[in-house]
């Protein structure tokens, strides 16, 4: 009772779709990316089996992506919460160094620290926390939106198991050559 009273207290409290990654200066360039999952559609509602420990299953959906620049060397996956009663966005996934002419990460390929990717490595998200980090907003505080954005480098990140948003977003800055984005909701009343 006392979580839904302090949701409800924060709902307008928002961190803002202005302060994801996508925003940022230096991930600034043309949204000719297309970003899908066959788990859910844009703007839709993540299943619950995508959503965070005690809430769900935890397993990072199946993301794809297609109208990659061939001039691409290297994509980007940042996964942000940007309606978190914070002053900053949640950050859920963190892959950097995915080959772009892999197309996608399979359902589950993001979900456990050290994960063997066919392509990247995984980052630090939010939290310190390594692998994904599905939806679990507050309940009562409204739906919550999930940004997937995929960016495409002109040249290596040189990033490692270690980049967090922050190096990331220093990497990139004057190398996105394109961009994409897919939106999923999720809520817990």
């Amino acid at each position: 009772m006392a979580v839904h009273l302090l949701a409800r207290l924060l709902r307008p409290v928002r961190a803002g779709i202005g302060r994801t990654a996508w925003h940022h200066s230096a991930a600034a360039a043309p949204e000719t990316i297309t970003v899908t999952s066959s788990a859910f559609r844009d703007g839709g509602p993540i299943p619950q089996r995508h959503a965070g420990a005690g809430v769900g299953e935890d397993i990072s959906p199946q993301i794809a992506w297609s109208g990659v620049p061939a001039a691409a060397v290297e994509l980007v996956l940042i996964v942000e919460d940007p309606d978190v009663p914070l002053p900053r966005p949640i950050v859920h996934a963190l892959v950097t160094g995915i080959d772009p002419a892999v197309g996608e990460l399979g359902e589950n390929a993001i979900n456990r620290p050290g994960a063997e990717l066919a392509s990247g490595q995984i980052g630090i998200g939010s939290f310190h926390r390594r692998g994904y980090a599905g939806p679990r907003p507050i309940p009562g505080h409204g739906p919550h939106r999930y940004v997937f954005q995929i960016f495409a480098l002109d040249a290596a990140s040189g990033l490692d198991t270690d980049a967090t948003l922050a190096r990331t977003l220093t990497a990139i800055d004057g190398h996105v050559l394109a961009r994409g984005r897919l939106t999923g909701t999720y809520r817990r009343d």
